[in-house]
Protein backbone atom coordinates (compact mmCIF):
# COMPACT_ATOMS: atom_id res chain seq x y z
CA UNK A 1 0.00 0.00 0.00
CA UNK A 2 2.91 2.35 0.74
CA UNK A 3 4.00 1.98 -2.90
CA UNK A 4 0.91 4.07 -3.78
CA UNK A 5 0.63 6.41 -0.76
CA UNK A 6 4.28 7.62 -0.78
CA UNK A 7 4.56 8.29 -4.58
CA UNK A 8 1.19 10.09 -4.51
CA UNK A 9 2.37 12.29 -1.64
CA UNK A 10 5.62 12.96 -3.53
CA UNK A 11 3.57 14.34 -6.45
CA UNK A 12 3.01 17.46 -4.31
CA UNK A 13 6.65 18.69 -4.31
CA UNK A 14 6.97 17.39 -7.91
CA UNK A 15 4.19 19.77 -9.02
CA UNK A 16 6.15 22.69 -7.52
CA UNK A 17 9.56 21.75 -8.93
CA UNK A 18 8.84 20.54 -12.48
CA UNK A 19 9.92 22.47 -15.57
CA UNK A 20 6.93 24.64 -16.76
CA UNK A 21 7.07 23.17 -20.28
CA UNK A 22 6.62 19.57 -19.12
CA UNK A 23 4.50 20.18 -15.98
CA UNK A 24 1.22 18.69 -17.23
CA UNK A 25 2.80 15.93 -19.33
CA UNK A 26 4.95 14.51 -16.52
CA UNK A 27 2.15 14.87 -13.92
CA UNK A 28 -0.26 12.93 -16.16
CA UNK A 29 2.29 10.19 -16.99
CA UNK A 30 3.37 9.87 -13.34
CA UNK A 31 -0.23 9.65 -12.06
CA UNK A 32 -1.16 7.18 -14.82
CA UNK A 33 1.77 5.00 -13.75
CA UNK A 34 0.40 5.15 -10.17
CA UNK A 35 -3.05 4.14 -11.48
CA UNK A 36 -1.47 1.10 -13.17
CA UNK A 37 0.45 0.16 -10.00
CA UNK A 38 -2.79 0.45 -7.96
CA UNK A 39 -4.28 -2.41 -10.04
CA UNK A 40 -1.92 -4.80 -8.18
CA UNK A 41 -4.10 -4.25 -5.07
CA UNK A 42 -6.73 -6.49 -6.68
CA UNK A 43 -4.48 -9.44 -5.86
CA UNK A 44 -5.70 -10.14 -2.32
CA UNK A 45 -4.02 -13.41 -1.28
CA UNK A 46 -5.40 -13.77 2.25
CA UNK A 47 -8.52 -15.70 3.18
CA UNK A 48 -10.18 -12.65 4.78
CA UNK A 49 -9.46 -10.60 1.64
CA UNK A 50 -7.45 -8.13 3.77
CA UNK A 51 -3.90 -6.86 3.44
CA UNK A 52 -2.63 -5.27 6.65
CA UNK A 53 0.11 -2.68 6.58
CA UNK A 54 -0.04 -1.70 10.24
CA UNK A 55 -2.56 -1.53 13.08
CA UNK A 56 -3.92 1.72 11.56
CA UNK A 57 -3.82 1.11 7.79
CA UNK A 58 -5.08 -1.83 5.75
CA UNK A 59 -6.96 -2.45 2.54
CA UNK A 60 -9.56 -5.10 1.79
CA UNK A 61 -12.05 -5.96 -0.93
CA UNK A 62 -14.31 -3.01 0.05
CA UNK A 63 -11.68 -0.27 -0.01
CA UNK A 64 -9.58 -1.61 -2.94
CA UNK A 65 -12.04 -0.77 -5.80
CA UNK A 66 -12.44 2.77 -4.42
CA UNK A 67 -8.65 3.29 -4.04
CA UNK A 68 -8.16 2.17 -7.66
CA UNK A 69 -11.01 4.46 -8.80
CA UNK A 70 -9.32 7.41 -7.02
CA UNK A 71 -5.93 6.64 -8.60
CA UNK A 72 -7.50 6.13 -12.05
CA UNK A 73 -9.28 9.48 -12.03
CA UNK A 74 -6.32 11.67 -10.99
CA UNK A 75 -4.62 11.74 -14.46
CA UNK A 76 -8.05 12.22 -16.09
CA UNK A 77 -8.77 15.24 -13.86
CA UNK A 78 -5.40 16.78 -14.77
CA UNK A 79 -6.05 16.16 -18.50
CA UNK A 80 -9.56 17.61 -18.31
CA UNK A 81 -8.33 20.78 -16.54
CA UNK A 82 -5.66 21.72 -19.10
CA UNK A 83 -7.85 24.04 -21.16
CA UNK A 84 -9.41 25.56 -18.04
CA UNK A 85 -5.94 26.49 -16.71
CA UNK A 86 -4.49 27.62 -20.06
CA UNK A 87 -4.70 31.36 -19.30
CA UNK A 88 -3.62 31.03 -15.63
CA UNK A 89 -0.11 32.06 -14.54
CA UNK A 90 2.36 29.23 -13.81
CA UNK A 91 2.28 29.58 -10.01
CA UNK A 92 -1.52 29.07 -10.03
CA UNK A 93 -1.19 26.00 -12.27
CA UNK A 94 1.32 24.57 -9.78
CA UNK A 95 -1.01 25.34 -6.86
CA UNK A 96 -3.92 23.66 -8.66
CA UNK A 97 -1.91 20.45 -9.21
CA UNK A 98 -0.64 20.62 -5.61
CA UNK A 99 -4.23 20.89 -4.29
CA UNK A 100 -5.40 17.99 -6.50
CA UNK A 101 -2.56 15.69 -5.37
CA UNK A 102 -3.08 16.68 -1.70
CA UNK A 103 -6.76 15.71 -2.09
CA UNK A 104 -5.75 12.45 -3.77
CA UNK A 105 -3.33 11.56 -0.94
CA UNK A 106 -5.98 12.34 1.71
CA UNK A 107 -8.55 10.19 -0.16
CA UNK A 108 -6.24 7.16 -0.43
CA UNK A 109 -5.36 7.45 3.28
CA UNK A 110 -9.08 7.71 4.15
CA UNK A 111 -9.93 4.56 2.20
CA UNK A 112 -7.04 2.58 3.74
CA UNK A 113 -7.36 3.51 7.42
CA UNK A 114 -8.70 0.85 9.79
CA UNK A 115 -9.34 3.10 12.81
CA UNK A 116 -12.55 5.12 13.10
CA UNK A 117 -11.02 8.21 14.79
CA UNK A 118 -8.26 8.37 12.16
CA UNK A 119 -10.91 7.82 9.47
CA UNK A 120 -12.87 10.80 10.84
CA UNK A 121 -9.76 13.06 10.81
CA UNK A 122 -8.88 12.08 7.22
CA UNK A 123 -12.56 12.31 6.17
CA UNK A 124 -12.56 15.95 7.32
CA UNK A 125 -9.12 16.58 5.76
CA UNK A 126 -10.51 15.89 2.26
CA UNK A 127 -12.86 18.86 2.83
CA UNK A 128 -10.05 21.47 2.73
CA UNK A 129 -8.56 20.79 -0.78
CA UNK A 130 -12.08 20.33 -2.23
CA UNK A 131 -13.17 23.67 -0.77
CA UNK A 132 -10.05 25.38 -2.22
CA UNK A 133 -10.72 23.86 -5.69
CA UNK A 134 -14.38 25.04 -5.67
CA UNK A 135 -13.80 28.55 -4.28
CA UNK A 136 -10.56 29.39 -6.10
CA UNK A 137 -11.01 27.80 -9.54
CA UNK A 138 -14.80 27.91 -9.94
CA UNK A 139 -16.24 29.83 -12.89
CA UNK A 140 -18.73 32.24 -11.30
CA UNK A 141 -19.03 34.46 -8.21
CA UNK A 142 -21.63 32.07 -6.68
CA UNK A 143 -18.74 29.66 -6.04
CA UNK A 144 -18.18 31.29 -2.62
CA UNK A 145 -21.73 30.58 -1.44
CA UNK A 146 -21.47 27.05 -2.92
CA UNK A 147 -18.23 26.53 -0.94
CA UNK A 148 -19.92 27.76 2.25
CA UNK A 149 -22.89 25.40 1.70
CA UNK A 150 -20.47 22.51 1.16
CA UNK A 151 -18.35 23.41 4.22
CA UNK A 152 -21.14 23.95 6.74
CA UNK A 153 -23.32 21.02 5.66
CA UNK A 154 -20.34 18.67 6.03
CA UNK A 155 -19.00 20.19 9.28
CA UNK A 156 -22.40 20.40 11.00
CA UNK A 157 -23.28 16.81 10.11
CA UNK A 158 -19.91 15.33 11.11
CA UNK A 159 -19.86 16.80 14.64
CA UNK A 160 -22.38 14.16 15.94
CA UNK A 161 -20.17 11.48 14.32
CA UNK A 162 -17.14 12.74 16.28
CA UNK A 163 -19.11 12.68 19.55
CA UNK A 164 -20.37 9.14 18.76
CA UNK A 165 -16.84 7.91 18.00
CA UNK A 166 -15.43 9.46 21.19
CA UNK A 167 -18.25 7.79 23.16
CA UNK A 168 -17.43 4.48 21.47
CA UNK A 169 -13.73 4.94 22.27
CA UNK A 170 -14.55 5.75 25.90
CA UNK A 171 -16.63 2.58 26.28
CA UNK A 172 -14.47 0.11 24.29
CA UNK A 173 -11.02 1.74 24.79
CA UNK A 174 -10.37 1.47 21.03
CA UNK A 175 -11.98 2.39 17.69
CA UNK A 176 -10.41 -0.28 15.48
CA UNK A 177 -12.77 -1.25 12.62
CA UNK A 178 -11.69 -4.92 12.64
CA UNK A 179 -11.97 -5.38 16.43
CA UNK A 180 -15.36 -3.66 16.61
CA UNK A 181 -16.61 -5.80 13.70
CA UNK A 182 -15.45 -9.13 15.18
CA UNK A 183 -16.20 -8.31 18.84
CA UNK A 184 -19.28 -6.11 18.73
CA UNK A 185 -19.80 -4.15 21.99
CA UNK A 186 -22.88 -4.37 24.21
CA UNK A 187 -23.34 -0.60 24.40
CA UNK A 188 -25.77 -0.66 21.49
CA UNK A 189 -28.40 -2.46 23.56
CA UNK A 190 -28.63 0.52 25.94
CA UNK A 191 -31.16 3.38 25.72
CA UNK A 192 -28.65 5.60 23.92
CA UNK A 193 -28.31 3.25 20.93
CA UNK A 194 -30.83 5.00 18.57
CA UNK A 195 -29.12 8.35 19.24
CA UNK A 196 -25.69 6.76 18.68
CA UNK A 197 -26.92 5.09 15.47
CA UNK A 198 -28.33 8.27 13.92
CA UNK A 199 -25.32 10.36 15.03
CA UNK A 200 -22.91 7.86 13.45
CA UNK A 201 -24.78 7.74 10.15
CA UNK A 202 -25.69 11.43 9.72
CA UNK A 203 -22.28 12.60 8.39
CA UNK A 204 -22.22 9.92 5.70
CA UNK A 205 -25.83 10.53 4.68
CA UNK A 206 -25.07 14.22 4.06
CA UNK A 207 -21.96 13.26 2.08
CA UNK A 208 -23.74 10.70 -0.14
CA UNK A 209 -26.26 12.64 0.00
CA UNK A 210 -29.66 11.51 1.31
CA UNK A 211 -32.65 13.35 -0.22
CA UNK A 212 -33.42 16.30 2.06
CA UNK A 213 -29.75 16.72 2.99
CA UNK A 214 -28.67 17.17 -0.64
CA UNK A 215 -29.00 20.92 -1.17
CA UNK A 216 -25.24 21.56 -1.06
CA UNK A 217 -24.51 19.13 -3.91
CA UNK A 218 -26.07 20.81 -7.01
CA UNK A 219 -24.61 24.20 -5.95
CA UNK A 220 -21.12 22.73 -5.42
CA UNK A 221 -21.24 20.83 -8.73
CA UNK A 222 -22.46 23.74 -10.81
CA UNK A 223 -19.87 26.18 -9.44
CA UNK A 224 -16.88 23.78 -9.28
CA UNK A 225 -14.32 23.59 -12.12
CA UNK A 226 -14.22 20.38 -14.16
CA UNK A 227 -11.70 18.64 -11.85
CA UNK A 228 -13.82 19.60 -8.82
CA UNK A 229 -17.00 18.21 -10.40
CA UNK A 230 -15.24 14.98 -11.40
CA UNK A 231 -13.73 14.34 -7.96
CA UNK A 232 -16.98 15.30 -6.17
CA UNK A 233 -19.19 13.00 -8.23
CA UNK A 234 -16.77 10.11 -8.65
CA UNK A 235 -14.98 9.83 -5.31
CA UNK A 236 -16.18 12.20 -2.57
CA UNK A 237 -19.78 10.91 -2.74
CA UNK A 238 -18.41 7.36 -2.56
CA UNK A 239 -16.53 8.34 0.61
CA UNK A 240 -19.94 8.69 2.25
CA UNK A 241 -21.01 5.26 0.99
CA UNK A 242 -17.74 3.68 2.14
CA UNK A 243 -18.09 5.21 5.63
CA UNK A 244 -21.71 4.03 5.79
CA UNK A 245 -20.68 0.45 4.91
CA UNK A 246 -17.90 0.51 7.53
CA UNK A 247 -19.93 1.91 10.42
CA UNK A 248 -23.21 0.09 9.64
CA UNK A 249 -21.50 -3.30 10.06
CA UNK A 250 -20.44 -2.28 13.58
CA UNK A 251 -23.74 -0.73 14.75
CA UNK A 252 -25.79 -3.90 15.09
CA UNK A 253 -28.68 -4.40 15.64
CA UNK A 254 -30.11 -1.53 13.58
CA UNK A 255 -33.14 0.15 15.22
CA UNK A 256 -36.01 -0.79 12.91
CA UNK A 257 -38.07 2.35 13.57
CA UNK A 258 -35.13 4.49 12.37
CA UNK A 259 -34.26 2.26 9.40
CA UNK A 260 -37.71 2.55 7.80
CA UNK A 261 -37.85 6.38 7.52
CA UNK A 262 -34.32 6.53 6.04
CA UNK A 263 -35.01 3.82 3.42
CA UNK A 264 -38.38 5.44 2.55
CA UNK A 265 -36.73 8.88 2.28
CA UNK A 266 -33.96 7.45 0.06
CA UNK A 267 -36.49 5.73 -2.23
CA UNK A 268 -38.73 8.82 -2.33
CA UNK A 269 -35.61 10.84 -3.16
CA UNK A 270 -35.04 8.66 -6.25
CA UNK A 271 -38.43 9.71 -7.63
CA UNK A 272 -38.13 13.37 -6.62
CA UNK A 273 -34.60 14.02 -7.91
CA UNK A 274 -35.26 12.06 -11.13
CA UNK A 275 -38.35 14.24 -11.69
CA UNK A 276 -36.27 17.39 -11.00
CA UNK A 277 -33.85 16.22 -13.73
CA UNK A 278 -36.70 16.35 -16.28
CA UNK A 279 -37.17 20.09 -15.79
CA UNK A 280 -33.52 21.20 -15.43
CA UNK A 281 -32.23 23.85 -17.81
CA UNK A 282 -28.60 23.68 -16.61
CA UNK A 283 -26.64 20.67 -17.92
CA UNK A 284 -24.32 20.36 -14.89
CA UNK A 285 -27.24 20.68 -12.44
CA UNK A 286 -29.04 17.87 -14.33
CA UNK A 287 -26.01 15.55 -13.96
CA UNK A 288 -25.66 16.55 -10.27
CA UNK A 289 -29.32 15.71 -9.50
CA UNK A 290 -28.95 12.38 -11.32
CA UNK A 291 -26.11 11.58 -8.85
CA UNK A 292 -28.49 12.19 -5.91
CA UNK A 293 -31.00 9.85 -7.57
CA UNK A 294 -28.45 7.03 -7.98
CA UNK A 295 -27.12 7.50 -4.44
CA UNK A 296 -30.67 7.03 -3.10
CA UNK A 297 -30.44 3.41 -4.25
CA UNK A 298 -27.01 3.05 -2.61
CA UNK A 299 -28.23 4.41 0.76
CA UNK A 300 -31.27 2.12 0.87
CA UNK A 301 -29.05 -0.86 -0.06
CA UNK A 302 -26.44 -0.17 2.64
CA UNK A 303 -29.06 0.39 5.38
CA UNK A 304 -30.65 -2.95 4.36
CA UNK A 305 -27.39 -4.79 5.23
CA UNK A 306 -27.90 -7.97 3.19
CA UNK A 307 -25.08 -9.55 1.12
CA UNK A 308 -26.88 -8.85 -2.17
CA UNK A 309 -27.66 -5.22 -1.30
CA UNK A 310 -24.09 -4.48 -0.16
CA UNK A 311 -22.63 -6.10 -3.29
CA UNK A 312 -25.03 -4.05 -5.44
CA UNK A 313 -24.16 -0.85 -3.54
CA UNK A 314 -20.41 -1.33 -4.09
CA UNK A 315 -20.89 -2.19 -7.78
CA UNK A 316 -23.17 0.80 -8.37
CA UNK A 317 -20.79 3.17 -6.54
CA UNK A 318 -17.86 2.21 -8.79
CA UNK A 319 -20.05 2.26 -11.95
CA UNK A 320 -21.60 5.61 -11.05
CA UNK A 321 -18.14 7.05 -10.26
CA UNK A 322 -16.96 6.39 -13.81
CA UNK A 323 -20.28 7.32 -15.48
CA UNK A 324 -20.88 10.65 -13.72
CA UNK A 325 -17.22 11.67 -14.13
CA UNK A 326 -17.51 10.98 -17.90
CA UNK A 327 -20.77 12.98 -18.08
CA UNK A 328 -19.13 15.99 -16.40
CA UNK A 329 -16.18 15.69 -18.84
CA UNK A 330 -18.62 15.80 -21.77
CA UNK A 331 -20.51 18.74 -20.26
CA UNK A 332 -17.17 20.55 -19.91
CA UNK A 333 -16.27 19.78 -23.58
CA UNK A 334 -19.55 21.46 -24.60
CA UNK A 335 -19.06 24.40 -22.22
CA UNK A 336 -15.52 25.16 -23.44
CA UNK A 337 -16.85 25.66 -26.98
CA UNK A 338 -20.30 27.18 -26.46
CA UNK A 339 -19.65 29.02 -23.12
CA UNK A 340 -23.11 28.12 -21.89
CA UNK A 341 -24.63 25.23 -19.95
CA UNK A 342 -28.24 26.06 -20.84
CA UNK A 343 -29.71 23.04 -22.63
CA UNK A 344 -32.01 24.98 -24.95
CA UNK A 345 -29.03 26.93 -26.40
CA UNK A 346 -26.72 23.98 -27.20
CA UNK A 347 -28.89 21.88 -29.53
CA UNK A 348 -27.71 20.05 -32.64
CA UNK A 349 -24.07 19.57 -31.59
CA UNK A 350 -24.02 16.17 -33.32
CA UNK A 351 -23.56 18.02 -36.63
CA UNK A 352 -20.42 19.76 -35.34
CA UNK A 353 -18.95 16.90 -33.21
CA UNK A 354 -20.14 13.51 -34.52
CA UNK A 355 -17.58 11.47 -32.51
CA UNK A 356 -18.46 13.32 -29.29
CA UNK A 357 -22.13 12.48 -29.99
CA UNK A 358 -21.13 8.79 -29.92
CA UNK A 359 -19.56 9.27 -26.46
CA UNK A 360 -22.72 11.07 -25.31
CA UNK A 361 -24.87 8.14 -26.47
CA UNK A 362 -22.68 5.43 -24.90
CA UNK A 363 -22.35 7.21 -21.54
CA UNK A 364 -26.06 8.07 -21.39
CA UNK A 365 -26.86 4.40 -22.05
CA UNK A 366 -24.62 3.34 -19.15
CA UNK A 367 -26.19 6.07 -16.96
CA UNK A 368 -29.64 4.58 -17.59
CA UNK A 369 -28.23 1.07 -16.83
CA UNK A 370 -28.56 -0.53 -20.25
CA UNK A 371 -27.44 -4.17 -20.45
CA UNK A 372 -24.73 -5.42 -20.25
CA UNK A 373 -23.28 -2.40 -18.37
CA UNK A 374 -21.90 -2.70 -14.84
CA UNK A 375 -24.55 -0.15 -13.72
CA UNK A 376 -27.26 -2.69 -14.58
CA UNK A 377 -25.63 -5.38 -12.39
CA UNK A 378 -25.50 -3.00 -9.42
CA UNK A 379 -29.08 -1.79 -9.86
CA UNK A 380 -30.47 -5.31 -10.37
CA UNK A 381 -28.82 -6.56 -7.16
CA UNK A 382 -30.15 -3.59 -5.15
CA UNK A 383 -33.67 -3.77 -6.63
CA UNK A 384 -33.80 -7.56 -5.99
CA UNK A 385 -32.63 -7.10 -2.38
CA UNK A 386 -35.20 -4.32 -1.79
CA UNK A 387 -37.98 -6.43 -3.36
CA UNK A 388 -37.02 -9.35 -1.11
CA UNK A 389 -37.22 -7.02 1.91
CA UNK A 390 -40.54 -5.42 0.90
CA UNK A 391 -42.34 -6.17 -2.37
CA UNK A 392 -44.01 -2.69 -2.80
CA UNK A 393 -40.53 -1.14 -3.24
CA UNK A 394 -40.52 -2.58 -6.79
CA UNK A 395 -43.07 0.11 -7.76
CA UNK A 396 -40.83 2.99 -6.60
CA UNK A 397 -37.59 1.51 -8.00
CA UNK A 398 -39.35 0.61 -11.27
CA UNK A 399 -40.72 4.16 -11.74
CA UNK A 400 -37.29 5.55 -10.75
CA UNK A 401 -35.58 3.41 -13.40
CA UNK A 402 -38.12 4.56 -16.01
CA UNK A 403 -37.62 8.27 -15.20
CA UNK A 404 -33.81 7.75 -15.25
CA UNK A 405 -34.11 6.37 -18.79
CA UNK A 406 -36.32 9.34 -19.79
CA UNK A 407 -34.00 12.07 -18.48
CA UNK A 408 -30.89 10.33 -19.87
CA UNK A 409 -32.42 10.27 -23.36
CA UNK A 410 -33.76 13.81 -22.85
CA UNK A 411 -30.21 14.99 -22.05
CA UNK A 412 -28.84 13.25 -25.16
CA UNK A 413 -31.56 14.56 -27.50
CA UNK A 414 -31.44 18.11 -26.14
CA UNK A 415 -27.67 18.45 -26.60
CA UNK A 416 -27.14 16.45 -29.81
CA UNK A 417 -30.27 16.58 -31.97
CA UNK A 418 -32.26 19.42 -33.50
CA UNK A 419 -31.22 22.53 -35.40
CA UNK A 420 -27.93 24.07 -34.33
CA UNK A 421 -27.96 27.75 -33.32
CA UNK A 422 -26.39 30.10 -35.90
CA UNK A 423 -24.07 31.58 -33.24
CA UNK A 424 -22.22 28.23 -33.04
CA UNK A 425 -21.15 27.93 -36.69
CA UNK A 426 -17.45 28.52 -35.90
CA UNK A 427 -16.78 25.94 -33.16
CA UNK A 428 -13.26 24.70 -32.49
CA UNK A 429 -12.96 20.93 -33.14
CA UNK A 430 -12.59 18.47 -30.26
CA UNK A 431 -9.09 17.50 -29.22
CA UNK A 432 -7.50 14.05 -29.01
CA UNK A 433 -6.99 14.78 -25.29
CA UNK A 434 -10.78 14.96 -24.76
CA UNK A 435 -11.41 11.71 -26.62
CA UNK A 436 -8.65 10.04 -24.59
CA UNK A 437 -10.35 11.11 -21.32
CA UNK A 438 -13.64 9.53 -22.45
CA UNK A 439 -11.98 6.33 -23.70
CA UNK A 440 -10.27 5.97 -20.31
CA UNK A 441 -13.68 6.32 -18.60
CA UNK A 442 -15.42 3.78 -20.84
CA UNK A 443 -12.56 1.25 -20.95
CA UNK A 444 -12.77 0.21 -17.25
CA UNK A 445 -16.58 0.09 -17.49
CA UNK A 446 -16.28 -2.25 -20.47
CA UNK A 447 -13.68 -4.45 -18.78
CA UNK A 448 -15.67 -4.67 -15.54
CA UNK A 449 -18.56 -6.23 -17.50
CA UNK A 450 -16.26 -9.25 -18.00
CA UNK A 451 -15.55 -9.60 -14.26
CA UNK A 452 -17.93 -7.53 -12.04
CA UNK A 453 -16.63 -9.16 -8.81
CA UNK A 454 -13.57 -6.86 -8.98
CA UNK A 455 -15.84 -3.91 -8.12
CA UNK A 456 -18.43 -5.70 -5.99
CA UNK A 457 -16.63 -5.87 -2.62
CA UNK A 458 -17.15 -9.67 -2.59
CA UNK A 459 -19.96 -9.68 0.01
CA UNK A 460 -21.64 -12.71 -1.54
Amino acid sequence: MLKIIIPTALLMPTALLLNPGTLFLITVLYSMLLAMISLTLLNLPMLMKTMNISSYFSNDSVSTPLIILSCWLLPLMVLASQNHLKTEPMNRKRMFLLTLTALQTALILTFTTSDFILFYILFETTLIPTLIIITRWGNQTERLSAGLYFLFYTLASSLPLLIALLYLNNKCLHTSMELLFFNQPDILSTNSSPVLWIASLLAFMVKLPLYGLHLWLPKAHVEAPIAGSMVLAAILLKLGGYGLIRISSVLNPHPTYLMFPIIILALWGILMTSSICLRQTDLKALIAYSSVSHMGLVISAIILQTPWSLTGAMTLMVAHGLTSSALFSLANTNYERTHTRTLILVRGLQLAFPLTATWWLLINLTNMAMPPSINLIGELLIISALFNWSSPTIIITGIGTLITAIYSLYMFLMTQRGKMSTQFNLLTPTHTREHLILILHLLPMGLLILKPTLASGLFT
